[in-house]
């Protein structure tokens, strides 16, 4: 057994701490009181050491220590008694003691340990405050961060654990953005191979850890690669773990880390009690009960999702109390959202962009709009008045703080001369190209494949349409688009029987999903809704031709079920009709993309969250598949919340600017539970699904595209099918056969987990995949790799080139279509001038510019955005076979972008290519900062 170094004098025990790094000084020393009294008692007697330590203290040096080995034995000697004397006789004991004295000779080597810490604003290096004071002292000491190696292997004659070594590490120096701390510990030889490493920060307060280097021993450096926040000690006195970068399954855990592993899986999963801390790195489930705020007004209660009535995806459980006024709701935190520590967004995310800058849309601009837009409902009368959202901009009244806007948002806001504060928008690169964009209905049509939503667009494969709800309360189920309709707009192609079978005939429906909101949608003040359907024709040169628009609206008000089909038009009344219900059908695209396809269903936001929950409970930090999805996951929890409290919240941006208002969560329920099935989430399975391809073993990927230039398809299976390789690559190096996939107990349990508590709400359903052979978790991983990354930027970061310019793609129809229930001075009014009936059903200034700004910082890249496939992970580059599988994987990335240039440049291919057309590059791997229309990020990340 190994103990601590000490170095006393034979008089006092003094410890003396060798040229100790005081504030950059490094040549002086001075004695400190042995044994200081405010050290744990079990390393009193630990040196701290520096960098420039002599040559004797790093060179490998027998210690001789003696052994005193003391042997007592105890002889008991009784005369036999005589028969004849009454009288017992007397007893006799001889002790006999030995003392031996042996001479054991151990070998130490001296190793360096040397830790990286990262600058961070609120941690221990800001300089405010007492605890910085005591925090200096610390430093000062030499004795700031307590490390503990901890050995590979069980002691080879009892079985235990090996003690293990410590030492204090002192800060030595500082580099940019960073702080190095080192350490030199003396090591027994036969301590056998580092395999984690225990942390103790001895500061006041927080600090991040990038990472621990050891030097010096016989198998070269070993780094640790940690990128984690480490609690103080005076917050959590339990020490932090880091293992080794080398990945092991369960069964192949090195035996002295056995413990470890299982106690840091029990840590991270905590004991579901009570509300939660900010430096806690607990994961747990529940259902989303905090979106309402029933205590601050009880116009602002909400149901909660996740149950049966309303099925829903699980999120972080934060453990604050019940509110007053419903016990079923979560009270609303005025000031800390929790996340797990280590999910929270880096200071570089805080600080440029991402959530500061989100939050201050939030906070701070909204409520300048609305002071310097009074009138919620106002309009826009002009389309100029649209353009000079652009041009002029919009003055705000003064800020409390001058400037201090601009700071915050300065793609945004303009400061002027007179110092006033002005928001100004960048015109999006659509209207830059062509300013008319949105009003062709050939772009109405290519933005189905190319555009922000291409995961609606459906293939027709019954005739006649029909709905499947209840006509008792919904009315006929028989739609009015008829093939009379039909035939007259493609009588010169085919009829509806040929336009079928020969897969001409395309949709977007959204009749059933919101025809059972229209009746409560419309009680709400500024908006309306439908029950839509859109037909779309497949022409000769592979572009969609929008045929027929219908709008319906359920019995209602003692009214009966009302329907009408709007077509493209050669006279004036039915040219503003048909764009007027075009605006209502966008409007639900918009609201669909935003909330069924982006944030709640598993493709985004919502449904990954259980992913990473189930990840950080079930696998530990050494698993393969832990190391494989980490960077997929980073900082998707932290968004969620942020989203939680002010975008997706009771009378939040979603709520005041898309059509659905408060019915908008519950509408993304209804879609997650008719909708979601994970084994449909793969993007082969999803365009098999909609009847957008078939497979086909001699095609590109195994499909074969049912309209051959689909942007998103063509670009999406290049991605999908690098990410399947690199993936298949790494699983098959950890898991050459399927008896590993199955005894496997951390990874059965992650995936038992996932289905029946993080999506609770679908854990009977049959279409789960197994998880039994490699190739089975082949395709779940790979589904979720590509949900993070793919599908996420597919419909992400388009949102301010297809969004920003707001005519495109309103988030809201305001007013109903003229020809349903008119009176005699709307329809006047409409043939007198069409373009205000437009106008008016288009947002308002304040939904407009809110949005806007909004949707500019959801499009937006941070300057530390970590793209796929971009930055190696350092657990991967340690393994030469997954190193060598990722260099292959980003190969395949960059000749992606090559492809993707050539194919926008190729004039055959009028989807992506044309006259004013803004090319597809959503799927392009890599990107510059900013707002780009391009770049896969890692993970969910906005």
């Amino acid at each position: 057994m190994l103990n601590p170094q000490v170095h006393q004098s034979k008089s006092a025990q003094t410890l003396f701490l060798h040229k100790p790094f005081i504030h950059g000084s490094a040549g002086s020393s001075f004695p400190v009181w042995s044994r200081p009294s405010f050290l744990p008692e079990k390393y009193r007697s630990i040196k701290a050491t520096s960098s420039s330590s002599s040559s004797s203290d790093n060179s490998n040096t027998p210690t001789t220590t003696t052994k005193t080995t003391t042997t007592t034995t105890r002889i008991t000697t009784t005369a036999i008694p005589n028969p004849i004397t009454p009288t017992p006789p007397p007893t006799t004991t001889t002790t006999t003691t030995i003392v031996t004295t042996e001479v054991v000779t151990k070998k130490f080597i001296s190793v360096k340990a040397t830790l990286t810490v990262t600058l961070t604003v609120g941690g221990f290096l800001s300089n405010l405050g007492l605890n910085r004071g005591l925090d200096d002292i610390t430093d000062l000491l030499g004795q700031s961060l307590l490390l503990e190696l901890v050995s590979a292997e069980l002691h080879p004659e009892t079985g235990e654990e090996k003690e293990k070594v410590a030492g204090y590490a002192h800060r030595s120096r500082r580099q940019e953005g960073e702080i190095i701390y080192e350490t030199d510990i003396k090591v027994p030889v036969d301590f056998g191979e580092i395999g984690a490493i225990l942390v103790e920060n001895e500061h006041h307060k927080e600090m991040f850890l990038k990472e621990i280097v050891v030097d010096g021993l016989p198998c070269g450096s070993v780094h640790h690669s940690c990128n984690s926040w480490i609690h103080s000690k005076y917050d959590n006195p339990e020490k932090r773990v880091f293992f080794t970068n080398k990945s092991y399954l369960p069964s192949q855990t090195p035996s002295g880390l056995v413990r470890l592993r299982e106690e840091e899986l029990l840590t991270l999963r905590g004991n579901g009690q009570g509300e939660r801390k900010s430096f806690e790195r607990i994961y747990d489930y529940d259902v989303y009960n905090d979106l309402g705020d029933p205590d601050k007004n009880l116009r602002l209660q909400r149901p909660v999702l996740g149950g049966k009535e309303f099925p829903h995806p699980r999120r972080c459980r934060t453990g604050r109390p019940p509110c007053d006024t419903d016990p079923l709701s979560e009270k609303r935190s005025r000031k800390h959202w929790y996340v797990p520590r280590d999910e929270a967004f880096s200071e570089v995310k805080q600080l440029t962009f991402s959530a500061k800058t989100l939050y201050s849309v939030m906070h701070a601009l909204v409520p300048s709009l609305e002071m310097a837009i009074a009138d919620t409902n106002l309009g826009f009368k002009y389309f100029t008045a649209i353009d000079s959202l652009f041009h002029e901009g919009i003055h705000l009244p003064p800020f409390k703080e001058q400037g201090v806007l601009k700071a915050l948002l300065p793609r945004l806001v303009n400061v002027m001369a007179t110092g006033d504060d002005v928001l100004r928008f960048v015109p999006p690169e659509t209207m830059n190209r062509d300013k008319f964009f949105w009003f062709r209905d050939e772009e109405f049509g290519r933005q189905t494949l190319a555009g922000l939503n291409p995961y609606s667009i459906k293939l027709v494969t019954e005739w006649p349409l029909k709905s499947e709800l209840d006509p008792a309360i919904y009315g006929p189920p028989e739609s009015a688009i008829t093939n009379e309709i039909i035939e007259r707009e493609i009588g010169g192609f085919a009829t509806i029987t040929e336009a079928i079978r020969e897969k001409k005939l395309f949709i977007l429906d959204y009749h059933d999903l919101f025809l059972p909101y229209v009746s409560k949608v419309r009680k709400l003040e500024g908006t309306t809704l439908y029950g839509s359907r859109t037909l779309f024709f497949l022409t000769p040169e592979g572009t969609l031709r929008p045929l027929v628009i219908e709008l319906t609206r359920p019995p209602m008000d003692g009214k009966p079920q009302w329907k009408q089909v709007f077509q493209p038009a050669w006279n004036s009344t039915d040219v503003w009709l048909w764009r007027l219900a075009k605006a209502h059908v966008l409007a639900h695209d918009s609201g669909y993309h935003q909330l069924g396809i982006d944030y709640c269903r598993l493709r985004t936001h919502c449904a990954t969250e259980p992913y990473i929950i189930a990840t950080n409970r079930q696998l530990s930090v050494m698993h393969p598949i832990y190391r494989l999805l980490h960077p997929h996951f980073r900082y998707t929890m932290e968004i969620n919340s942020l989203a939680r409290d002010s975008l997706i919240n009771a009378d939040g941006i979603i709520e005041t600017s898309f059509s659905p208002g408060k019915y908008s969560l519950e509408l993304c329920s209804i879609a997650y539970g008719k909708e979601w099935r994970f084994d449909q989430e793969a993007l082969p399975a999803d365009l098999i699904r909609r009847g957008m391809a078939v497979e086909d073993p001699t095609a590109p990927h195994g499909l074969r595209l049912t309209i051959e230039d689909y942007p998103f398809a063509n670009d999406g299976l290049l991605l999908w099918d690098a990410i399947k390789q690199w993936v298949t690559d790494y699983v098959n190096h950890y898991y050459p056969d399927s008896i590993l996939v199955q005894t496997d107990e951390e990874l059965q349990a992650w995936w038992t987990e996932i289905k029946t508590v993080g999506h609770a709400d679908k854990k009977d359903e049959p279409w789960w995949p197994e998880l039994n052979t490699p190739e089975d978790l082949m395709g779940i991983i790979t589904t979720m790799v590509w949900v993070a990354s793919g599908h996420h930027a597919a419909v992400n970061f388009g949102q301010y080139a297809y969004g920003g310019y707001f005519p495109n793609r309103p988030t809201v129809a305001r007013t109903n279509v003229p020809t349903e229930d008119p009176s005699e001075e709307d329809w006047k009014n409409f043939i007198k001038k069409p373009e205000s009936a437009l106008l008016q059903c288009f947002p308002s200034q304040i939904q407009a510019t809110r949005i806007m700004a909004v949707l500019d910082i959801l499009s937006n890249h941070s300057p530390d955005e970590e793209y796929i496939g971009e930055k190696m992970e350092q657990a991967w580059a340690e393994e030469p076979v997954i190193k060598a599988a990722f260099e292959r994987f980003k190969g395949r990335l960059l000749a992606l972008e090559g492809s993707i240039d050539d194919r926008n440049a190729n004039s055959e291919l009028k989807n992506r290519h044309g006259a004013g057309v803004l090319p597809y590059e959503l799927l392009k791997p890599f990107s510059q900062p900013g707002v780009t229309g391009k770049g896969v990020p890692y993970s969910i990340s906005i």
